[in-house]
């Protein structure tokens, strides 16, 4: 089992009635717990971690937290708890309570903590949009119904439920034999029109790996990434690159600046391509921005709506993706797809443009600063066709291996 202690987070100055009687129940299933406080009161509660030691963490000192000031007292504490949880190796899941606060408080450790490690939140706001607070990672987020404020015939059922199941899943980390599979896990990126590529991909590796497929909806290549940094994945084929489109554009499927981030720090194997960089995702057609209304739109659904990007936005991609590949320092294969990135962009289909394909190939060959571990190869073939991805095929056979 990775930790040996369930770790219970709240402000034990107004949260500690609720705080510990869920930590009684998940003692009550024999497991340990270790109570952290996160008051910014800066009174000491009697708990195993006091508010001073987590404020500690912070970079600036503890005095960077205890500031008086509520919002900036917040936002300090959450920046030490990540630091601090991030520095145990016995956390065997973490569980908070709280409101919007509480939770700002909580989720960000939560997110520093490895995918698979059990992270339950009980919040006011988890019926909401909780993509801030949960970000790429695995944390559960479970509505209060009420507020965190005391117990009460619906709080202590609620509350229980979670304790019960935090404890189940910490127990079950540590006693169900976790089915064993040897084979290295690859990560791979698709979306609907790049999916007979990644298939075919998946059909000829997964005797060998474990491939984990990630839905390139912006939070698709976070966890891929996350899962990247916690060195959980061997190697990348980021066939799908789209998520780019939408960070540069204001599509609702976008990236974060970081992205490709996980690839420069960790140096883990690498091959990636345009996969569906010819589309800025929308949702209905009514919410097209008007300064775009009078593009190339297909409605691939009444809640999606594509966008086909132009020549100087092609441009623009290359020059941007070209430039954080430039600072990847381990093996690296970008391969261009010149029959087509899509299957829209097919002949013959409706994103079809050879125009825009070539602006976007031709930055990338700019921009990219070729070296024998950064590579970037064309090949006459479209994404969707047999012949591209046994060409990522053998481009990440041959670096997987090296590594």
């Amino acid at each position: 089992m990775a930790g040996s202690s369930v770790y219970v987070a709240g402000t034990f100055d107004t949260k500690g009635t609720e705080l510990n009687f869920v930590a009684d129940r998940i003692r009550a299933h024999g497991l340990d717990v270790t109570r952290v406080d996160l008051s910014t009161s800066g009174t000491a509660s009697e708990v195993e971690v006091q508010p001073a030691t987590v404020a500690a963490s912070h970079p600036e000192g503890a005095e960077a937290v205890f500031t008086g000031d509520r919002g900036s007292a917040v936002s300090a504490m959450a920046l030490a708890f990540a630091r601090f949880i991030a520095t145990r190796d016995d956390v065997a899941g973490l569980i908070g309570l709280g409101g919007s606060g509480g939770t700002a408080l909580v989720a960000p450790a939560m997110r520093e903590l490895p995918v698979g490690t059990p992270k339950l939140m009980v919040s006011t706001v988890a019926s909401g949009n909780v993509a801030a607070y949960v970000g790429p990672t695995d944390i559960t987020m479970m509505h209060s119904v009420t507020d965190v404020a005391g117990l009460n015939r619906i709080s202590r059922v609620v509350m229980t439920n979670a304790a019960n199941a935090m404890a189940g899943m910490a127990r079950g980390r540590a006693e169900a034999a976790i089915e064993a599979d040897d084979k290295p896990a690859i990560g791979l990126t698709m979306f609907g029109v790049t999916t007979p590529c990644v298939n075919q991909l998946v059909a000829d590796l997964s005797a060998d790996y474990d491939c984990l497929v990630f839905h390139a909806t912006g939070t698709g290549g976070q966890s891929m990434e996350k899962l990247v940094d916690s060195g959980l994945i061997a190697g990348v084929l980021d066939v799908t690159t789209t998520e780019v489109c939408d960070l540069l554009f204001g599509g609702v499927l976008a990236a974060t600046e970081d992205r490709f981030g996980a690839i420069a720090r960790t140096k883990v194997p690498y091959v990636g391509s345009c996969g569906a960089l010819d589309m800025v995702n929308f949702g209905a057609l009514d919410s097209v921005p008007e300064r775009y209304r009078g593009r190339n739109l297909y409605v691939h659904n009444p809640q999606v709506t594509l966008m086909r990007t132009t020549a100087a936005e092609n441009a623009e991609m290359g020059r941007w993706i070209g430039n954080k590949l430039n600072q990847c320092e381990g093996e690296v294969r970008f391969l261009i797809p010149e029959g087509g990135v899509s299957l829209l962009d097919a002949p013959g289909m409706s994103f079809h443009d050879p125009q825009a394909d070539a602006a976007l190939f031709a930055a990338l060959e700019a921009t990219i600063q070729r070296t024998p571990r950064r590579q970037l190869i064309r090949v006459p073939a479209g994404m969707n066709d047999p012949a591209f991805a046994q060409a990522l095929l053998a481009n990440f056979k041959s670096i997987i291996g090296e590594h």
